[in-house]
C-alpha cells in the first residue's frame, strides 16, 4: 500500500514520521529548508518526551513518485487549489484522495442528497480545479485533530493528539476507509471509520470559524476569548448563525454551543492557527474557515450578519499585511 503525504509540514510531517516508524510504504511531498533536512538527516518526531528518526522518501517533485493507493492532502486549505495541478502524477485510477485539510472539502455535495447535490463552493474550489482534477468519488474524508508544529526544519514536535476519524462522502464502511483505518492504527494513532463525516468536518469548523479570526483580530488566547463575556458572546453568536446553516444541510451538532466553547477554552492559553500565521506573515486560512460558510448562508437562504462583519473585518486585516488577495 503507497502513501504519498502532500505537505508535509505540521500535520503531514506527523502522519509521515509515525506511518513510517511502523514500516508503511510512505512518501512526503514538501519543500525548502524542511526538506532539505529531511533528506540529509531523516525526520524527527519528538512525541511524549522522546525523540526518533525515521528515514523518509521526500521530494519536492511528485511526478518522481508515480501513482499512489492514498494520496494524504496535509497543506493549508488556501494552498490546495494552486497544488492540484502537481498531484496529478500522484492519481491513478484507484487512487483514493484523503482529505486532511481545515473547514468544508471541495467533496462536500458529492452523494450529499437534497438540492445542493453535486453543488461546487467558489470560496474554497475557484474553477472547480479540485473537483476536475481530483475528483469527487476519489474522496475519502478526514478530520485533523492533533496539534503539531515544526520544531525546525526536519523537526516535529507533538503537542497534543492522535486522532484523525476517517469518513466516506456517502456515508459507507468501504474496504479502502478500513484498510486506510488499519494502516493509521498500525501507526499508533486513532482512526475511526465513522458514519457521518460530515458532522464531525462542522463541529470543529464550528469552532474555527469565530475562534480563529476573534484571536488574530484581538491577539487573545482561546481561554481567553472563551471566558471574557464579549468576546464569547461574539463567537457564540456567530456559532448560532452557523448552525442554522447546518440545520438546513442536515447536520446533527452532537454537542450544545456553550459545551463547544467550553471546550475551546479548557485548551488554555493556546494562540489559534490563523494568530500563529499572522504573527509569522503567512497567508491565514479565511477563505476555508469564515468565507464558506458565508457561501453557505447564500445557498440555504440564512442571514449571517455577524459571520459577515468579522469576515469583512479579517480580510481587511490579512489585506494591510499584503496576507489576502
Amino acid at each position: 500500500m503507497k502513501v504519498c503525504i502532500y505537505g508535509a509540514g505540521a500535520i503531514g510531517g506527523f502522519l509521515g514520521a509515525k506511518l513510517a516508524g511502523a514500516g508503511a510504504d510512505v512518501s512526503l511531498v514538501a519543500r525548502g529548508p524542511h526538506l532539505a533536512a529531511m533528506r540529509e538527516k531523516g525526520l524527527t518526531l519528538r512525541m511524549n518526551g522522546a525523540e526518533e528518526t525515521v528515514r523518509v522518501r521526500a521530494t519536492d517533485d511528485p511526478a518522481e513518485l508515480g501513482p499512489q493507493d492514498y494520496v494524504v492532502i496535509a497543506l493549508k486549505a488556501h494552498s490546495v487549489p494552486g497544488a492540484v495541478d502537481t498531484m496529478r502524477p500522484l492519481l491513478g485510477n484507484d487512487t483514493t484522495v484523503v482529505t486532511a485539510v481545515n473547514g468544508i472539502p471541495y467533496w462536500y455535495f458529492h452523494r450529499h442528497g437534497g438540492a445542493l447535490e453535486g453543488r461546487t463552493l467558489d470560496s474554497i474550489d475557484p474553477g472547480a480545479t479540485q473537483g476536475e482534477t481530483l475528483r469527487p468519488e476519489r474522496a475519502l474524508g478526514c478530520i485533523v485533530y492533533p496539534a503539531t508544529e515544526v520544531a525546525e526544519p526536519g523537526v516535529i514536535q507533538h503537542v497534543y493528539g492522535d486522532k484523525f476519524p476517517l469518513g466516506e462522502p456517502s456515508g459507507e464502511k468501504t474496504p479502502r476507509a478500513e484498510a486506510l483505518s488499519r494502516l493509521l492504527e498500525a501507526a499508533g494513532l486513532k482512526a475511526p471509520v465513522i458514519a457521518n463525516i460530515r458532522d464531525e468536518i462542522w463541529l470543529k469548523l464550528w469552532g474555527n470559524l469565530c475562534f480563529n479570526p476573534i484571536s488574530a483580530l484581538t491577539h487573545a488566547t482561546l481561554d481567553v476569548i472563551a471566558f471574557d463575556p464579549g468576546t464569547r458572546a461574539l463567537a457564540r453568536a456567530m456559532m448560532m448563525e452557523a448552525k442554522a446553516i447546518g440545520d438546513r444541510l442536515g447536520v446533527n451538532f452532537r454537542v450544545d454551543v456553550e459545551r463547544r466553547i467550553d471546550g475551546a477554552g479548557k485548551v488554555g492559553a493556546h494562540k489559534t492557527s490563523m494568530l500563529q500565521d499572522l504573527e509569522r506573515g503567512r497567508a491565514m486560512e479565511i477563505d476555508a474557515l469564515v468565507t464558506v460558510v458565508q457561501e453557505l448562508g447564500r445557498m440555504t437562504d440564512v442571514a449571517t450578519p455577524l459571520i459577515d462583519a468579522v469576515l469583512a473585518l479579517i480580510r481587511q486585516r490579512a489585506k494591510v499585511m499584503g496576507l489576502y488577495h
